[in-house]
């Protein structure tokens, strides 16, 4: 198990455009989805991207097929490794939702993003992916797919009166489950 440093709001590794993965199924590429993972779980992450932990590649990790304690009210989303996304809104409706970050440790913040987005891109081995979802799968994506592309949600945000502290905003959430 490898779990690594997850950066913090303010170092401007988390601004940059990644590049894309030009090769799959490779030894590198395999260590790097360990760590991810590892990373992940060991945080209570609903997802995490390679630029969180210094890797300048287009890949994020989400969902665990399991209940999250970061959010104990969203549905659960299945484990998906996606490299070289591309995220497509369908239709314009949007929703706003509460989001936390692991690059933003025991904040959260009232978020919209696209109620239905299509988003395709690559597996691990190089497989292809392509999937349609809603709800909190597709805030999910969007959110681990935004730190491909140097944002963080407090950009997305268009209300800071709803962006605080998590203890204060959600109590029933442990500050252990939310760092």
């Amino acid at each position: 198990m490898t779990v690594r440093a997850i950066l913090k709001m303010g170092d401007p590794r988390l601004l940059r455009i990644a590049q894309p993965v030009t090769q799959f199924d490779t030894d590198e590429l395999h260590l790097l989805l360990t760590d991810l993972l590892d990373t992940m779980h060991a945080a209570n992450g609903a997802g995490l991207a390679a630029p969180q932990i210094g890797v300048d590649l287009q890949m994020v990790v989400f969902g665990s097929g399991q209940p999250n304690p970061r959010y104990p009210q969203a549905p659960v989303v299945p484990r998906t490794v996606l490299i070289n996304p591309v995220v497509t809104p369908l239709g314009d409706e949007e929703q706003l939702d509460w989001e936390g970050c692991l690059s933003v440790p025991g904040m959260r913040g009232m978020v919209p993003r696209w109620s239905r987005v299509r988003y395709t891109g690559f597996d691990v081995w190089g497989e292809a992916i392509d999937r349609t979802v809603d709800g909190f799968h597709a805030r999910v994506v969007q959110h681990e797919c935004d730190h491909l592309w140097g944002k963080l949600y407090p950009m997305r945000m268009r209300d800071f009166t709803q962006f605080g502290f998590t203890e204060v905003l959600f109590p029933g959430i442990s500050a252990a489950e939310d760092d």
